[in-house]
Formats: structure tokens, sequence, C-alpha cells
């Protein structure tokens, strides 16, 4: 998760990086009226624009891909929860099957300790199918919330990747106009 946050923050701040280039292209374009300086101020702003369109989509990476990793993290430790809870029961289980051993070799408090062992028995088994449905559960969600998030980051990838594209083709239409 650590790894997506840095990828993210990588993305931003190379598209900060992209304001000082456009901020250098634009003086160096400002200087006099020659076909180079006209070059230059007509990159500064195909930068400029292009940083605008970098930062949406760092944006909609934060968004759409961060975020469903902080949602299945903290949906995974829910479900090491119940099974920690799980075993827990598992081990009282136990714990009542061996009382029960030592009440029958001792022959005291029998009853007692069948009802305490049947009691563990019914809640481990309860515990155990309620385990079994909640991680069916949790993977149907995980699998149609990474589908749907992973699905919405490619379309919007997509949309930021055409307008750049089309950026690109009007700014080298002007810069062959220059020319």
């Amino acid at each position: 998760m650590k790894a997506c946050d840095k990828m993210t923050l990588s993305h931003k701040t190379t598209a900060a990086c992209y304001l000082t280039i456009a901020s250098s292209a634009n003086q160096m374009g400002t200087s006099e009226a020659t076909r180079l300086n006209k070059f230059l101020t007509r990159f500064s702003g195909l930068i400029e624009k292009y940083r605008k369109i970098d930062n949406r989509s760092a944006a909609d990476e934060d968004l759409k891909l961060s975020d469903i990793l902080r949602y299945y993290s903290r949906d995974l430790n829910s479900a090491k929860d119940l099974l920690y809870r799980r075993t827990r029961c598992l081990a009282n289980y136990e714990n009542a099957n061996k009382a029960l051993e030592k009440a029958r070799n001792k022959n005291k408090d029998v009853q007692t300790a069948e009802k305490a062992q049947q009691a563990a028995r019914e809640k481990f088994e309860h515990m155990s199918e309620t385990a079994k449905q909640e991680l069916v559960d949790f993977k149907q969600r995980r699998v149609a919330a990474f589908k749907k998030n992973l699905t919405e980051l490619a379309e919007s990838e997509l949309k930021h990747a055409k307008a750049a594209a089309q950026l690109f083709r009007n700014t080298i239409a002007a810069l062959k106009e220059i020319a």
C-alpha cells in the first residue's frame, strides 16, 4: 500500500516539475520577438496545459487506486479479526473437551462439563458458519470493488491520455505554423 502512495506522490511531484519547465521556457520566450521566442512561449503553454492534465490523472489514481487498496486493507483486517475469534472459539472448545475428559476420569461434575463442552462446540460451529459466509461475502465484495475501481481508473487514464494526445496534436500544428 505504501508503494501505491509513493507512486501517486511521485506522479504529483512530476506534474509539479512541469511548472518549472513551463516557467523557464516562458521566460526565455519573452525576451525578444523572434520565431524561437514564439516557439518557446507556445511550448511553455503546452507544458502548463499538460501539467493540468497530469495533475488530474494523478488525483484520479489516488482516488481510484489508493482508496481501493486502503479499503481492502481495512476489510482484510476485519477478516483476520473474524478468523482470530474463530480460533479462540476452537481453543475454548478444545479446553472444554479436556475438561470433560478430566471430569469423566474423576467422575465429578460430568454433566456440567458436558454442558460446557456442548456450548463451546455450538459456539465454535456457529462461528465457523459465520466466518465461512463472511469470507465468501468478503471475496465477492473485494472482486466487485476491484473490478469497478480498476475499470474506472482505466477509463479515466484513457480519457486523460486522449486529452493529452489532442493537446499535443493541437500544439504541434500551432508550432508548425510558427516554423
